[in-house]
């Protein structure tokens, strides 16, 4: 299996080992557009993998700080209670990048730059960008993805 995300279509495709698409989602990417750089706020290109699955056996809308549920699940209650927080829901694949000099290492480390595909509220829009460089996915479609893929899986993103 293998991840293609295309950032002028807004789409996540989940690929077969034939390289067969298996899923199409709806994402949301970086309202900054695309770059490499840390504190950026872009979303990095290239060739990554997944490092980490986190949150498994969590309740849908757990809310996540620092890759640790806070205890809180999402509302919308909560969400006017906190506006300027930057949701993370639900589950998190965590993206390291594979290309030294260009999405690893340095200052241009996907990993180090805390770039996720995570869930997130589901007042958010899809389908064009708003995030602050992570790829945003609705729960219930980040559900089905979090059971399909394992840690280790390639994750292309492209301009």
């Amino acid at each position: 299996m293998k991840i293609n995300i295309s950032i002028p279509k807004q789409q996540l495709d989940l690929l077969g080992n034939n390289g067969e698409v298996i899923q199409q989602y709806s994402i949301s990417s970086a309202k900054n557009g695309v770059g490499q750089k840390n504190g950026s706020f872009c979303t990095p290109l290239g060739k990554h993998i997944i490092r980490a699955k986190i949150g498994h056996g969590q309740p849908t809308n757990t809310v996540f700080i620092r890759r640790r549920p806070t205890g809180e699940i999402y509302s919308s209650a909560l969400g006017e209670q906190f506006p300027k927080r930057d949701w993370i829901l639900t589950r998190i694949l965590w993206l390291s990048g594979c290309e030294p000099g260009f999405n690893r290492l340095g200052s241009v480390d996907t990993m180090r730059r805390y770039v996720y595909i995570h869930g997130s509220p589901d007042s958010v829009e899809m389908g064009k960008p708003g995030s602050i460089g992570c790829i945003r996915m609705r729960n219930s479609d980040l559900l089905v993805l979090f059971e399909q893929v394992d840690a280790g899986i390639e994750v292309d993103i492209k301009n």
